[in-house]
């Protein structure tokens, strides 16, 4: 039995679940990073004077440093090991969160938030091809849906942060704490191992060997005696066009579309909400704690999510759970009192996060080893696309009689349109070992 075999055919261990929560830690801080700046727009705005347009722009040039990082770290994880990018990434974006803080100007605010982007928009695509490498087949979908909702507790600790300090001590001091991950990066070279496949990919049989042979023995298997390396496929060059070559054209035209779409509700939904909110005419405060009920209600979206995505597949819970916050977002812009808002808000967060969960299982699941990390940073960085549109697509909505609920009106399209995208185009991956697809 080669080693891949061995390693797919590993039951759920301890092991796999401390792998989730050690990469999971990481996904949070990238999470809470990315959730501090909608907190600290509305204090920010005041202390500077800032249009919406300015605004718009502080959260629109991040994502064009994660359209970059998600390329740059897709290639560099399929040549030099996932591990190595995930640390390098977190890096980067809390050195660069830290010097937010000390931002004498817009213009340099705008510079240290590109490179935050690069890191945050880094991170990710390798933290999904680290996970989906090592979780058994049966369980892959709900792994990483347990992962994706690590990026639920990340908002819930943006939130708090806010709550408890920017009101007290300025928008600086979020900043500040956003750099604190920094501390976690010596962590994640020491305790989390590099991913098998990859080890396999560059010749390193024997180091792939004692890995699963440990990981075994953690399992009370019997480790194989010898290494097996299993048949290599001829190295290729990765090139871009490969992407777009049978048979997965299809698989990135829907992967992109549905980024896209997904990015451009999700970030110019929740970048701007508390915005939003204060816009209405409600306190800061009193915005935190509505956003602070929105974003609980995420995790238990997560764990929808991870249940059904096994049991009815990947491509109807995305299409499922996009249509219903579709439903939940247009009526959440017709919110006339607190109650209507809160309800509403919470339950289209529920659904948005599960979907963002199915959609982190479903892109590494559509792409073989030797260029997965590097399609998923691209299908990435194309949503990405997405969230430097949207908050410039809301600032120049907002104000008016009208603008809250046309905003909304026009994310609820946006999602229907996804929907449509996955029925028509998408294909099921339930049960598929990453070994088994195409090409």
């Amino acid at each position: 039995m080669d080693i891949l075999t061995r390693l797919q055919n590993l039951p759920p261990s301890k092991f796999h679940y401390r792998l989730l929560v050690l990469v999971g830690i990481g996904w949070l801080f990238d999470a809470m990073d990315t959730g501090l700046v909608s907190f600290i727009l509305p204090e920010l705005g005041k202390d500077w004077s800032l249009a919406p347009a300015q605004l718009g722009w502080i959260v629109s040039i991040s994502f064009v440093g994660m359209a970059l990082g998600a390329v740059i770290s897709g290639w560099f994880a399929d040549r030099f090991g996932r591990k190595t990018v995930f640390a390098g990434t977190m890096a980067v974006y809390s050195v660069a969160t830290g010097l937010c803080a000390f931002a004498p100007n817009l213009s340099a605010l705008l510079f240290f938030r590109f490179f935050v982007g690069v890191g945050l928009g880094g991170q990710l695509p390798v933290a999904v091809s680290l996970i989906s490498e090592y979780a058994p087949p049966k369980v892959r979908g709900r792994f990483i849906v347990l992962l994706e909702s690590f990026w639920g507790l990340g908002w819930l600790s943006a939130a708090l942060v806010s709550y408890f300090f920017i009101p007290q001590t300025g928008w600086h001091s979020a900043f500040l704490i956003g750099a604190l991950p920094i501390l976690y990066v010596p962590m994640v070279l020491k305790f989390i191992p590099e991913s098998v496949p990859y080890l396999l990919s560059q010749g390193k049989t024997d180091e792939a060997h004692r890995l699963v042979s440990l990981l075994e023995k953690e399992a009370g298997i019997t480790p194989a005696a010898t290494a097996i390396a299993p048949p290599q496929q001829e190295k290729q060059r990765i090139r871009f066009i490969q992407l777009w070559q049978q048979p997965f054209a299809r698989r990135t035209l829907m992967l992109w579309l549905v980024w896209f779409g997904i990015v451009f509700s999700y970030y110019g939904i929740f970048t701007w909400l508390p915005k939003l909110l204060v816009e209405q005419g409600n306190t800061v405060v009193k915005t935190f704690e509505y956003v602070l009920v929105m974003i609980v209600a995420q995790l238990p979206g997560y764990i929808a999510a991870a249940a059904l995505v096994e049991k009815i597949g990947r491509k109807a819970t995305l299409a499922s759970f996009l249509a219903a916050c579709a439903v939940c977002a247009w009526f959440f812009g017709q919110s006339s009192s607190a109650s209507e808002v809160m309800a509403w808000g919470s339950l289209m967060s529920f659904f948005n996060l599960g979907a963002w969960g199915v959609l982190y299982t479903y892109t590494p699941e559509l792409y073989p080893l030797r260029f997965r990390a590097f399609a998923s940073g691209w299908a990435g960085a194309i949503g990405r696309v997405g969230g430097i549109l949207a908050p410039m697509a809301v600032a120049a909505m907002i104000g008016g009689s009208s603008g809250f609920s046309n905003i909304f009106m026009m994310f609820a399209l946006v999602m229907l349109l996804i929907v449509a995208v996955v029925l028509i185009l998408g294909e099921e991956t339930k049960g598929r070992t990453l070994e088994d697809i195409n090409g």
